[in-house]
């Protein structure tokens, strides 16, 4: 089995569909990285052998940011938004979309559950 950045790729899928499993790495790297390192896109991850398993994870090393170390960065970018209260620091804080989506009727994703309001019993006067 392949460990690359920490990550344990599934054997079954081809090489470019497996990379993906990595923390950063979407379809265009993971097609730039099989391109670079001449490997077939086709190819399974079972069927890879030490050498190019290991040329795969110094490619990453090397050239990608991946996993913890983007992770860390991202968070360190949401904190500054915060820390200087500008609008998108402001949305985060809040926990409202921050890139212009409605709020009115959608964004349940960030907003979270929909709260029912419930009418209270009226007490019956004696």
């Amino acid at each position: 089995m392949a460990r690359i950045a920490g990550v344990d790729l599934p054997r079954n899928k081809k090489t470019h569909i497996a990379l993906r499993y990595i923390y950063g790495i979407g379809p265009t790297a993971a097609a730039q990285i099989c391109k670079k390192l001449n490997l077939s896109e086709t190819k399974r991850v079972q069927d890879l052998n030490e050498d190019e398993v290991n040329r795969i994870r110094e490619e990453i090393d090397k050239n990608w940011q991946v996993e913890g170390d983007l992770r860390r960065v991202e968070g360190l970018n949401i904190k500054r938004l915060i820390e200087i209260n500008c609008y998108r620091g402001q949305r985060h804080r809040r926990g409202l979309p921050t890139r212009g989506q409605r709020t009115k009727t959608n964004a349940r994703t960030r907003r979270g559950r929909k709260r029912q309001t419930v009418a209270g019993k009226k007490q019956a006067t004696k």
